[in-house]
C-alpha cells in the first residue's frame, strides 16, 4: 500500500535530548527509542523517558523491541508512554494481536527485513494486528541497523495491505532515488543523520527533512 499524500519522517535511534528537539525542529513526525541490549544506540527506560517528557506535543515516540517478553515491552510502553510499539524479531502474529490489545492505546508497527531469500508466506498473518509495517535491509546476524540500502524493487513483490515505512541505509544523498521509486507511508532515517552510533548531526537531519518535504510538494 503506498502514499497519496505527505510523507511521514521517523528518527530513529535517540539517545539524547538535545537530537531528539533538533530532530522535532526540523519537522520530524516521530521518534525512535532502542531498548535492546545489543544495538549500539540502545537507551536505559529511565533515560527515555526523561527525553520523551520534555518534547513539545504532538510528536510521536516508538519504542523498538527485539523479540522481548511481552509483559516487558508492556511495562517499558507504559512507563515511557510511548505511542508506538516497532517489532524487530521474530514476534509472532499472536505476539503482536495480545500486545495491540494489552498496551492500547499504544500501536503496533512490524518489522520485515526484506531481501531475496525473505519467507512471505505468512506475511498477511499480521495484516489484523499491527496499524503498519516497516522494511528493513535483510542481512544475516543483523536485526537492523545495517545502514545499508535493500533492492527496493522487491517491495511490490510483498503486497502489502497496511501503510509502511521505508528504512534501510536512507540519507540526504539517496533519500530522493527511494521517494521516487517507493512512495511509501513513511521513511526511517537513523546512521544517516549520525556523527557516530546514537550521535545525531543535526544539519545532516535538517538538510534530509529539506529534501522529504521538497519532493512531496513537487508530487502532489
Amino acid at each position: 500500500m503506498k502514499s497519496s499524500g505527505r510523507i511521514r519522517i521517523k528518527m530513529c535511534g535517540v539517545t539524547r535530548l538535545e537530537d531528539a528537539l533538533a530532530a522535532v525542529e526540523a519537522g520530524v513526525d516521530a521518534l525512535g527509542f532502542i531498548f535492546f541490549e545489543k544495538s549500539p544506540r540502545n537507551i536505559d527506560p529511565e533515560e527515555a523517558r526523561l527525553i520523551i517528557e520534555a518534547l513539545p506535543p504532538l510528536v510521536d515516540t516508538v519504542g523498538v523491541f527485539v523479540d522481548r517478553k511481552r509483559n516487558e515491552v508492556e511495562e517499558i510502553i507504559d512507563f515511557c508512554s510511548l505511542a508506538y510499539a516497532q517489532l524487530h524479531g521474530s514476534e509472532s502474529p499472536k505476539y503482536c494481536e495480545r500486545l495491540a490489545r494489552f498496551a492500547s492505546p499504544c500501536q503496533v508497527l512490524k518489522v520485515l527485513r526484506v531481501g531475496r531469500t525473505m519467507d512471505t508466506d505468512q506475511l498477511h498473518a499480521y495484516d489484523e494486528h499491527v496499524r503498519g509495517y516497516l522494511l528493513d535491509t535483510l542481512a544475516s546476524g543483523s536485526m537492523g541497523g545495517t545502514g545499508k540500502v535493500f533492492d527496493w524493487s522487491l517491495i511490490g513483490g510483498l503486497g502489502l495491505q497496511k501503510p509502511f515505512l521505508l528504512a534501510g541505509g536512507l540519507n540526504e544523498d539517496n533519500i530522493l532515488d527511494a521517494l521516487a521509486t517507493v512512495r511509501p507511508y513513511g521513511v526511517d532515517v537513523n546512521s544517516g543523520v549520525e556523527k557516530r552510533p546514537g550521535i545525531k548531526d543535526h544539519e545532516k537531519i535538517r538538510r534530509f527533512v529539506q529534501i522529504v518535504r521538497r519532493a512531496t510538494l513537487e508530487t502532489d
